[in-house]
């Protein structure tokens, strides 16, 4: 699946939920993301619109890598 390029840092951290993935503080335009699942994992998440691909890109390599799955399905799990 194709890395949406419209998406901004408040919509992707409301669709991180699904993963577990809770506000923990926000400092200026960024947000802090934390999860327990698989061990406690952080995330900063720039409430940027729209987010750069390779941002975004980092983003969900850096969640598929913690939760043990395949880049693809997180995209489609997110965004499908």
């Amino acid at each position: 699946m194709r890395i949406p390029r419209d998406i901004n840092g408040e919509k992707l951290a409301r669709l991180l939920c699904k993963y577990g993935y809770e506000q923990t503080r926000q400092t200026g335009s960024h947000v802090r993301l934390t999860t327990s699942i698989n061990g406690e994992h952080h995330l900063t998440v720039p409430k940027h619109k729209p987010l750069k691909v390779g941002t975004l890109n980092a983003i969900i390599s850096d969640v598929a890598e913690h939760l043990n799955l395949p880049k693809d399905q997180v995209l489609s799990d997110l965004f499908g």
